[in-house]
């Protein structure tokens, strides 16, 4: 199905915005509750924005840490 394009982005739904993220509607619904992650309210529609999700999804990101660095002996 092809939506008109908005001058700002495509608005997703929830059911879309669950199957971009690849997780369900229930966590997408939940995330919305707790205001974690940015809407659009059309009346008592939510919509998304691509841009909110990506800025979702990179506050989210962790980086690794590095191992603390072992020296001979069992040291640090």
């Amino acid at each position: 199905m092809t939506r008109p394009s908005s001058p700002g982005g495509e608005l997703l739904t929830v059911e879309e915005a669950a199957d971009a993220l690849n997780v369900t509607v229930r966590f997408i619904r939940r995330l919305v509750a707790e205001r974690r992650i940015a809407v659009v309210r059309l009346g008592r529609h939510v919509r998304f924005a691509h841009r909110d999700l990506e800025a979702f999804v990179a506050a989210s990101r962790s980086d690794a840490i590095q191992p603390p660095l072992r020296l001979p002996g069992g040291r640090r």
